[in-house]
């Protein structure tokens, strides 16, 4: 922030003119985010210096000129300079009455500024010149940032109304917009009530002392509340559609991993099974290759049979011998084959008996799944009964709304008694004032003719005694000029007395214009 204050120094003396002492004292205990010049009376070239270093100053998110006496051209070069910032959240111009210049070069920046959320316009004469407002509104229109404006006190007439209307027509980002105190009148106000359909965004607007029939003004009311019934129904609905995307995600996530673990679960098996099938393959082939072994020691005795069939000539007992052997070798050869054939129906049963066991996890899988898919049923009928709440909800809250509407209707009444009130006070006020006006008038009148019947008196006896007469002349000029004081006096006192009068007159409407206020918040508080 010292950066900032010794930039704002180099261009004030740049352009000729001294830095003001007021601005650098704010700067030097300017709050982190927050720049503050209320009722500073900035000058044109330090207007021009704000405009050069707001926009480079990236830590300034709030920024407060009310009350500081902005000059059409001040203003418009720190508007300008605004055009280009990307931080800025608030801006606070109350109280600069601002005119033409200064609405033009507001609709540039609503144009063209996409960070400003809320903006404050309250005792401005933005209203007064219809070409400048249209600029304004049209600016308006095209803004996508701006949730909040103030344009109280702004001398906005029944066209600078409609203009209003069609710009909150083309706006998708406006929540709130105080219109209190100006001039809209029948007119305005209809052309108001008439844009809110097509708006889907705004749902507070504030139209008292603008001269609206209190149909209209219920109208608006009525479609504020539908607004905000929306506005809070939406937002209700996406954290319960949120609630129940996360629940939904939750199951499909385990019902991933579940079958996931499934899968896993059938792949072992699978592995395990084939396993066990090339485990009994290679059994099969050593067996295989055994019985080609039997096989051929088979045909070694069978040609060494036909060798001793040949020899059999030479002798029967080696025939018999041999004969013995074929027998034993053809009774381990049968041995052979039945063992061969129990170890295969071995396996075969242990291969079915594996294939039961994957079919009935596979069943328990399928079991598994049907649960998830009664589980998700389930979930959907609980989302029923909570739309059937969500309904049960909606009907409460409109009774409740329309409870509120009936305080807020009575507090209106009470308003009204309010200014009726005041209003016969102020008449009290302005009689009591022409009597008194009436009587001073009576009493210099009064004072005129006495005097003029001492002047008569000198006059007659000025033949007399000139000298006496002179005295007296002078005597009487000094009288009627502590008259005329006198008079003068009075007059002061009266004008000061009335002064008081209308002060405190206007402290009471002022705080009843603030209960009024605090009465609307408390309604508003209640709605929501």
């Amino acid at each position: 922030m010292e950066e900032f204050r010794r930039s704002y120094s180099r261009l004030c003396r740049e352009s000729g003119a001294e830095p003001q002492e007021a601005v650098l004292q704010q700067l030097h205990q300017l709050p982190r985010g927050r720049l503050d010049l209320a009722t500073q009376s900035l000058t044109v070239e330090t207007c021009r210096a704000l405009g050069k270093l707001l926009p480079r100053e990236m830590l300034c998110t709030e920024l407060v000129l009310s009350d500081c006496m902005l000059s059409e051209e001040g203003a418009t070069l720190l508007l300008r300079g605004l055009c280009a910032n990307t931080v800025l959240r608030f801006l606070d111009l109350k109280g600069n009455n601002l005119r033409a210049a200064g609405a033009e070069a507001l609709g540039k920046l609503l144009q063209q500024n996409k960070s400003i959320q809320s903006l404050t316009l309250e005792w401005n004469s933005l209203g007064t010149w219809d070409d400048a407002f249209a600029t304004f509104c049209g600016g308006l229109a095209a803004n996508g940032a701006l949730q909040q404006l103030d344009l109280r006190n702004n001398q906005i007439s029944h066209k600078g109304a409609e203009e209003l209307a069609l710009a909150l027509k083309g706006n998708t980002t406006l929540q709130q917009l105080d219109l209190r105190w100006n001039n809209v009148g029948l007119l305005g106000g209809r052309a108001l009530m008439n844009c809110l359909p097509s708006n889907r965004t705004l749902w507070r607007l504030d139209l008292a002392g603008n001269n609206i029939p209190g149909d209209v003004l219920r109208a608006v009311e009525q479609a504020m509340g539908h607004s905000q019934d929306r506005l809070t129904i939406f937002q209700e609905n996406q954290a319960r559609t949120h609630v129940l995307s996360k629940e939904v995600q939750h199951l499909r996530e385990e019902k991933s991993k579940q079958f996931l673990d499934l899968m896993e679960t059938i792949d072992k098996q699978r592995e395990e099974m084939a396993k066990s099938s090339r485990a009994s393959a290679a059994r099969v082939g050593q067996l295989q290759e055994a019985l080609n072994e039997r096989h051929s020691i088979i045909n070694a005795l069978k040609a060494k049979l036909q060798m001793t069939e040949a020899a059999l000539a030479l002798s029967e007992q080696k025939a018999q011998d041999l004969g013995e052997l074929l027998a034993t070798a053809e009774q381990e050869q049968l041995s052979l084959s039945q063992r061969q054939a129990k170890e295969l129906k071995l396996e075969q049963q242990e291969a079915a008996e594996r294939e039961s066991k994957l079919l009935r996890d596979l069943s328990a899988a399928n079991e598994k799944n049907l649960l998830l898919q009664n589980q998700v049923e389930e979930l959907e009928r609980k989302v029923r009964c909570q739309q059937e709440q969500l309904f049960q909800t909606r009907q409460e809250l409109t009774s409740t709304s329309a409870e509120l509407k009936m305080r807020a209707i009575q507090a209106e009444e009470r308003l009204d008694m309010e200014k009726r009130r005041c209003r016969q006070s102020l008449e009290d006020s302005e009689s009591l004032r022409i009597k008194e006006v009436e009587h001073m008038t009576r009493h210099l009148e009064e004072s005129e003719r006495a005097m003029q019947e001492r002047v008569q008196r000198l006059e007659a006896a000025r033949l007399s005694l000139e000298e006496e007469l002179g005295r007296v002349k002078a005597a009487a000029l000094s009288e009627r000029g502590q008259a005329e004081e006198e008079l003068i006096k009075a007059k002061n006192q009266a004008h000061l007395e009335e002064r008081q009068r209308l002060a405190h007159l206007e402290d009471k409407l002022r705080l009843l214009a603030q209960a009024r206020d605090e009465a609307q918040g408390a309604c508003l508080q209640q709605r929501q």
